[in-house]
């Protein structure tokens, strides 16, 4: 029987591809729309980087209102980088502490250690249009067409490496 010293006390989601979910409800902070999210491995910034070179913003609005077309149809897209950490509670520094000073009167020594947070990113992207606030929305007539889409820009952007080849591919 293995025994662990760490208690966990919030565990972040693992993501396989993609999850369709209301913002608020993966992560406060995020908006109440519906929003196709995936778990981002990479650096920081890196999708940033990735959709301003794909679609040639110069910097310009990059996180916000994205415009693409879709089947004749104009869409836009806005992002949000989140963290959601794994956070836990180390047990043998916190027994060690507690017997350090019960017997020496000593400061806690492994204070800095008694609990551990470890990140996981993810990248939030809601969808919407001038005819429509929330085109995730399972009631939307878009939403499969876009699931698609989201899901080839999400492969797209995991599989590059150097972001100037997506100008090559596009």
């Amino acid at each position: 029987m293995a025994y662990n010293s760490c208690i966990p006390l919030r565990i972040a989601p693992t993501i396989k591809d993609y999850r369709v979910v209301k913002g608020k409800k993966f992560k406060k902070g995020l908006p109440k729309k519906t929003m196709f999210i995936f778990e981002d491995p990479k650096e920081e910034n890196e999708f940033y980087n990735y959709i301003n070179t794909k679609f040639d913003l110069n910097d310009y609005y990059v996180d916000v209102e994205i415009p693409f077309e879709l089947d004749g149809e104009e869409f836009f897209f806005s992002f949000y980088e989140v963290e959601i950490p794994t956070k836990t509670i180390n047990l043998i520094p916190l027994v060690m502490d507690g017997i350090l000073s019960q017997t020496t009167e000593m400061d806690p020594v492994f204070e800095d250690v008694h609990t551990s947070r470890i990140g996981n990113w993810y990248l939030a992207i809601e969808v919407f249009s001038d005819k429509e606030q929330d085109c995730l929305h399972e009631n939307s007539p878009y939403k499969q067409k876009l699931l698609t889409y989201l899901g080839q820009l999400k492969n797209e952007y995991l599989n590059t490496v150097n972001y100037n080849e997506v100008v090559f591919k596009n």
